[in-house]
């Protein structure tokens, strides 16, 4: 029997949907997964196993092929656990294939059955608002990320049995809504402060006209002068966060897990400190499968680099196009994908290779 699932997959920061076929038919034992899947998704079928076993249900003894749609795009990561596993249980006839037209699904599981959480929440939400289908089933420390597009319905569970039970009488749970205003306003506060900086008037004084003007800044003095502590301060005084940029960095905060935990939006200004050591392909992005670099995650923010002299030239150079476009462009042979790149440069360095005036 061949069941459908709707899910969602991620290319740089943007969402395209990604239509799951499962076939369980008579043959040897197996499972073949097809549709240019990477490590994380070809282990899924373990992980699949083992849930669906443990939560209940019974696992197959024929041949299940599984096709992860269009196939011509590479496809990463864990969230397709949870569609699989309620593809093959369709297949088999142990949910109603027709309850899951309706709903786009994703989810990694656990050995037990438990969902747990994924990353590139808020793209998918955004890229759904402009789709057909408007229900998402999502784990449920994804449900604050995922409500802030109100255009679509959020249907938080906690595991593959409750997810089933749910698709079988939706009427059991309601959808998550948030007060978006209310969780801007929870997550909009800094750990530091300018205000705690004692002296150092000169230095203040600097960073406030550099901060009010846009300007990007180097701060020359020996080591232990407060260069660090005074940089870690800049997003205190830039201007306050509006919710479209709190969205925009969200996003991209997204993809790369770095969100802090259940605070589903980044209510404050990033402020990013890579080590000089870095390489240009962390510094600006890219990868076999592009993602973002420190700069985006540094996007209405502020990049730290301290000991500007012992950067790489490579990572220097590859500083111009962003800070004079606020985009960065990753290219392909297949695509070329653009990552926001809007940041305040802020650099320090001792004024002697010796450390001392």
């Amino acid at each position: 029997m061949l069941a459908k699932v709707f899910s969602f997959g991620l290319l740089g920061i943007e969402a395209y949907p990604v239509e799951i076929e499962v076939d369980v038919s008579r043959g040897l034992p197996a499972v073949t997964l097809v549709g240019l899947a990477d490590t994380a998704i070809r282990e899924s079928k373990e992980r699949v196993k083992s849930a669906i076993k443990n939560s209940g249900f019974d696992w197959p003894g024929e041949r299940i092929t599984v096709s992860l749609a269009p196939s011509d795009i590479k496809k990463e990561g864990a969230s397709f656990d949870l569609a699989i596993a309620l593809g093959i249980l369709a297949a088999t006839g142990q949910l109603n294939h027709e309850r899951l037209k309706d709903y786009y699904i994703l989810g990694e599981l656990s050995l037990d059955g438990s969902l747990r959480p994924i990353r590139g929440i808020l793209p998918i939400s955004v890229a759904m608002a402009e789709a057909k289908i408007k229900n998402i089933i999502t784990p449920i420390q994804n449900a604050k990320e995922a409500a802030m597009v109100s255009a679509i319905e959020v249907w938080p569970l906690k595991t593959l049995r409750e997810t089933v039970e749910f698709l079988n009488n939706p009427e059991t749970v309601r959808p998550f809504k948030l007060d978006l205003a209310d969780l801007f306003q929870e997550n909009a506060h800094y750990q530091v402060d300018f205000s705690e900086v004692k002296g150092q008037y000169l230095a203040k004084r600097a960073l406030e006209v550099a901060v009010s003007g846009g300007h990007n800044i180097l701060l020359i003095g020996p080591p232990g002068g407060g260069k660090t502590m005074l940089a870690k301060r800049i997003p205190t005084i830039m201007p306050d966060l509006t919710l479209k940029e709190a969205l925009e960095i969200t996003k991209v905060h997204s993809v790369m897990g770095t969100l802090p935990n259940n605070a589903g939006i980044m209510g404050i200004r990033p402020f990013r400190s890579p080590h000089h050591g870095i390489s240009s392909v962390a510094l600006i992005g890219g990868g076999s499968l592009p993602q973002p670099g420190e700069i985006s995650l540094s996007h209405q923010g502020v990049l730290f680099l301290d000991e500007l002299p012992e950067f790489h030239r490579d990572c220097l150079e590859a500083l111009r196009q962003p800070l004079e476009d606020g985009l960065i462009c990753v290219s392909r042979i297949k695509k070329s994908l653009l990552f926001p790149a809007s940041f305040t440069l802020v650099a320090a360095m001792n004024p002697c290779p010796c450390g001392t005036e």
